[in-house]
């Protein structure tokens, strides 16, 4: 694996969550992270919590001038660009006859088109460097969960995204992956509008017996799993299930059974 210390790293929606989370592991191993998101005073705060080595960026990435000026600061702070790390996303709910057109364009740009945009950016860069791109999917493309099938639409693209990308920069020895993560606490029930803080919380702990592992994730965890599909230097293509054996569909009703 590429060693960690001196990398340059790119993280997008780095003021809060999973984030957060990998610029913290990255600075933590000796690296210079690159972090932006559309609130100035999350980004701040994470970058000044986090030390020199981090800067902040206010970007929001579906606005072209603000994917430019993100991807030129993370080569100037790092001196090169290593890793783009897609995790900026958004949450839109609603059964299937209640959604309308333009939550939905908006949810497909921040999603997934936005992170392809910022990805042809970043190619020159993470080619001279034999670079990687992580994207962050969801358990959304696991399990089912009614009212939530724009959310789990964006987060199938990039899976899919994610082999072909693979498939195509190769050649320029960019490494391609995507990590799916379990039930963890983020903000994006709150971003979205839809539950507050502590109804997030209460909703993601009451399915903690979902997992086979019998608790929700940290971000930390899940930020050990981006690491590894970014400095492997033989995996591309992977999409790495980080969630805790959720995906399983398990259920907690004991079956008897007798030989």
């Amino acid at each position: 694996m590429k060693p960690i210390d001196n990398l340059s790293v790119l993280v997008t929606g780095g003021g809060s969550g999973i984030g957060e989370g990998i610029a913290q592991l990255y600075i933590e191993g000796g690296a210079k992270v690159t972090i932006c998101g559309r609130r100035q005073k999350k980004i701040d705060a994470v970058a000044t919590r986090l030390g020199k080595r981090c800067l902040a960026v206010q970007a929001d990435i579906t606005n072209e001038k603000d994917r430019r000026e993100a991807v030129e600061a993370a080569v100037k702070h790092g001196g090169k660009l290593d890793v783009l790390i897609s995790n900026a996303g958004n949450m839109v709910r609603g059964e299937i006859d209640t959604l309308k057109e333009d939550p939905l364009v908006d949810i497909f740009k921040t999603n997934v088109i936005a992170g392809m945009l910022l990805t042809g950016l970043c190619k020159p860069h993470l080619a001279k460097q034999g670079g990687a791109i992580i994207f962050i999917g969801s358990i959304h493309t696991r399990r089912a969960f009614p009212g939530a099938s724009a959310y789990a639409a964006t987060k199938g693209a990039l899976e899919t995204l994610t082999r072909v990308l693979a498939a195509e920069l190769g050649e320029h020895n960019i490494r391609v992956n995507c990590v799916v993560p379990g039930a963890i606490l983020t903000e994006i029930y709150e971003r979205a509008g839809l539950l507050s803080a502590a109804e997030s919380a209460e909703r993601l702990h009451s399915m903690a017996s979902s997992h086979a592992l019998g608790r929700i994730g940290t971000n930390t965890e899940v930020a050990e799993a981006v690491d590894y599909l970014a400095r492997s230097e033989w995996t591309t293509g992977a999409i790495l299930d980080v969630d805790g054996g959720l995906g399983l569909g398990l259920t907690r009703d004991t079956v008897t059974s007798t030989d």
